[in-house]
């Protein structure tokens, strides 16, 4: 069964796109390679042992995405990962985000069910929470204003969805799955997080400064109402987290959803300081990591954990991965991108 990725060349994509071939789907690539590099195909070949079909198009196209789903009869779902992810640029490029994550989206919906597709996995977030009032946070805490224009443009995507789904002549079942923060490599060291320039995320910069390529880390704030004052994040795993879209996805081709849209927080259920995550690399790599503190970063919220219970009933599932290991897979990542050159 065939089934599209939407971004498939990217962090998060390409471990979906090797979940899914392995769970014996089989994944069509559609990237633009706009945030991604020609290289992770080679990687994903070499986990499969087989290319996987790939399209290089803009999935906002909407005349080139209509030719994708015309040439790769049969698709039978969607999961749709494409859109620019850094709550940071976003604050700097605002209308670069609502026009690429909304716009691409809007093009997807306009176009599956001229191809009778009717089965979507959307790729959300913990941002769509806001600055939240109480922690963990279940699916049912209420979303207040995104404290950043990547946030908005999350919450727009799944006001859409709804939307949509709640037309008479809908016939979409989407899943939402709310990310929390993706960390980690496949253990093959093929593929793992490839930031173009300098890293947004916290993990890829602490690999970047312990292989020299970075000068120091500097952690954005540490007067948050927190433990330790930095920020805290529920860091998953990315093969957890590319799982769970392949659990997602069976629940829609099996109708088990008892709803049009569904939504589930994916994460761990726990909550790590960024000082936690520097401590924990350290332990992790045998490496001691140049840092400092520096002011607070536009648009970060001080603190954010999901509540993982709803995914572990309702969808069986559960990460996999501590922390350890995780950030013991990006330091392996780290290396062998080193070995390459």
């Amino acid at each position: 069964m065939k089934i599209l990725v939407t971004g498939g060349a990217g962090y998060i994509g390409s471990h979906a796109v090797v979940e899914l071939h392995q769970a014996g789907f089989q994944p069509i690539i559609v990237d633009n390679f706009s945030n991604s590099e020609e290289s992770v195909l080679a990687g994903i070949e070499g986990i499969l042992g087989t290319a996987v079909p790939t399209h290089r198009i803009d999935c906002a196209d909407e005349a080139a995405l209509r030719q994708v789903f015309a040439a790769e009869p049969d698709i039978v779902g969607v999961i749709h990962f494409a859109a620019f992810k850094a709550v940071g640029e976003s604050v700097a490029k605002p209308l670069a985000y609502f026009q690429n994550n909304v716009g691409s989206l809007l093009t997807l919906l306009k176009v599956m069910p001229e191809f009778g597709v009717e089965n979507l996995v959307f790729s959300s977030s913990c941002t769509v929470y806001g600055i939240p009032d109480a922690l963990p946070v279940t699916e049912a805490t209420p979303t207040k204003p995104a404290s950043s224009p990547y946030g908005r443009t999350k919450q727009m995507c799944e006001e859409i969805v709804h939307d949509v789904s709640a037309a008479p002549d809908n016939k979409l079942r989407t899943i939402l799955l709310r990310y929390f923060n993706p960390i980690g490599a496949h253990a093959s060291a093929r593929i793992g997080e490839l930031p173009l320039g300098v890293p947004n995320n916290l993990v890829p910069y602490i690999t970047q400064t312990a292989a020299g390529i970075r000068e120091k880390l500097t952690i954005n704030g540490s007067d948050y109402d927190t433990p330790d004052g930095t920020n805290v994040r529920d860091y998953i795993h990315v093969v957890d987290l590319a799982k769970a879209h392949v659990v997602a996805v069976q629940r829609l081709l099996d109708r088990k959803a008892t709803d049009t849209v569904e939504t589930f927080n994916v994460g761990t259920g726990h909550g790590n300081s960024v000082l936690e995550v520097v401590q924990a690399f350290e332990q992790a790599s045998g490496q001691k990591l140049n840092y400092s503190i520096g002011p607070r970063r536009p648009g970060d919220v001080p603190a954010i954990y999901a509540d993982a219970t709803k995914a572990a009933e309702v969808l069986g599932f559960k990460t996999e991965t501590s922390l350890l290991d995780s950030l013991a897979s990006s330091w392996k990542w780290q290396q062998t991108l080193a070995d390459k050159k």
